[in-house]
């Protein structure tokens, strides 16, 4: 049997019927689109790729050592049945979890769970924390459940789904009038670039602010706190950078408080700033890290820390658990991903590429400094801002019209995700759209 699928002409209105289209408005042609263009099935135009599906896509369409008769033979073996990980077990389910451990999870890390769905990554971490929590306190000797608070900071994205929308504060309509917990939210004390001795002192004070605010919140909820959890780079709030330092009080204050430190690496994680995990080059490990977007499979990994309580959720059956448990052929893909990844040194074409992309934008914010300013990056995770909201919004139109995916984070910001096999002819295409963009904003 051989599917047939639409014509090409007829995918946006018949998506229309069901569903709100307002995404790109191309229609991706999977065959022609690769090496960091998108190509558009209707009229064969090439779009310069800097989305890279919202961070998801570690590698260009079509990389040559993924698109071959036996990988995607592999693959189509594995796809052909989607089967229940959390009680079948297969070689394609073991060999990923070697591969993930092996290349790019390290020690203090030990377990791990799979999902399908960033959002729900960060779920089961809280999940983690609270039982966790909990369960410390009955050893202090509480009758009743305490331990059911998380600490978050301001212009946070944890994703649209239960316990999240309690953390997620970056757009009021991602939000609105879903039920939430009144959880403790703190000041996120982001630095501004360039950094001079008046900003930086900025970021300082601020920090302590935000560490008091940290410490009011423990006074007044006591062992009802399990967790504080932190983007080690806020991306969707903005691109907001902190520094190592106030990550590493953040670190002592945990361990101070008996709560647990989460990072949440759904964007940051898998190579896209450098090191596979942007933890790496803070000095500070996390209890919990949740992963998704990049490494294909979503999920959790969580250090040894969790054993100061034996009956945790990764001994007791059933405390935490889903379906599928990760999808099977997500896995397939991710092992060679995470193999490709290592072989062709992509950790280092992104910290070379991502110095040579920050250095374009900061002279971008030379040669137009009334339009980009804060230009700022660790790796590829770059991003500028611009001077409004609605000037970000003439931006990204005219932008897509000159053939350039690209999108905004934060209220006015333009952030960078390309792909980690990006080169410096592509960085410079996309360049060169943007100052085309920037002389007609400016005019």
């Amino acid at each position: 049997m051989k599917l047939s699928w639409l014509d090409a002409s007829h995918v946006h209105d018949t998506l229309r019927r069901h569903l709100l289209v307002d995404g790109f408005d191309l229609v991706v042609d999977l065959d022609r689109s690769g090496c960091g263009y998108f190509v558009d099935v209707r009229s064969g135009r090439r779009y310069v790729d800097m989305f890279s599906c919202f961070a998801s896509l570690p590698l260009s369409l079509n990389h040559p050592d993924l698109r071959n008769s036996e990988t995607i033979e592999q693959l189509g073996t594995v796809a052909l049945h989607k089967l229940t990980n959390s009680d079948l077990y297969t070689s394609v389910y073991a060999t990923f979890v070697d591969t993930l451990f092996r290349i790019a999870i390290k020690e203090p890390f030990k377990y791990a769970f799979f999902i399908e769905g960033g959002a729900l990554a960060v779920e089961n971490a809280l999940k983690v924390a609270f039982d966790w929590k909990v369960r410390k306190n009955f050893q202090k000797g509480y009758t009743r459940e305490v331990g059911h608070k998380v600490i978050h900071f301001r212009q946070a994205f944890h994703g649209r789904s239960g316990y999240t929308l309690s953390m997620t504060n970056t757009d009021p309509t991602k939000v609105a009038y879903f039920p939430k917990f009144d959880w403790p939210r703190v000041l996120n004390p982001k630095l501004r670039f360039p950094i001079t001795e008046e900003s930086l002192a900025r970021t300082i004070a601020d920090e302590q602010l935000a560490l008091n605010q940290i410490k009011t919140a423990l006074c007044e909820h006591g062992d009802d706190i399990a967790a504080l959890i932190i983007e080690p780079i806020q991306g969707e709030g903005g691109d907001n950078h902190f520094r190592p330092e106030f990550l590493q009080a953040l670190r002592t204050l945990c361990d101070e408080n008996d709560i647990l430190l989460i990072f949440d690496e759904v964007q940051t994680g898998v190579g896209i700033t450098g090191t596979w995990w942007a933890y790496e080059q803070l000095d500070v490990v996390p209890d919990i890290m949740t992963f998704g977007k990049k490494m294909q499979v979503c999920g959790i990994v969580a250090t040894t820390r969790i054993d100061d309580v034996p009956e945790n959720v990764f001994h007791v059956s059933s405390r935490i658990n889903s379906t599928w448990g990760g999808n099977l052929t997500d896995m397939a893909r991710a092992t060679a991903y995470l193999q490709i990844i290592a072989e062709r040194n992509y950790l280092d074409n992104a910290r070379q590429q991502g110095a040579y992309l920050q250095a374009r934008l900061e002279r971008l914010a030379q040669q137009y400094p009334h339009l980009v300013s804060n230009a700022r990056g660790r790796g590829l995770f770059c991003a500028f801002d611009l001077p409004s909201p609605m000037v970000r919004r003439q931006f990204l139109q005219r932008s897509h019209a000159e053939g350039l995916l690209i999108l905004g984070c934060g209220e006015q910001s333009i952030r960078f995700r390309p792909t980690l096999d990006v080169t410096q002819q592509r960085i410079d295409e996309a360049i060169a759209i943007i100052e085309k963009v920037l002389q007609a904003t400016a005019a």
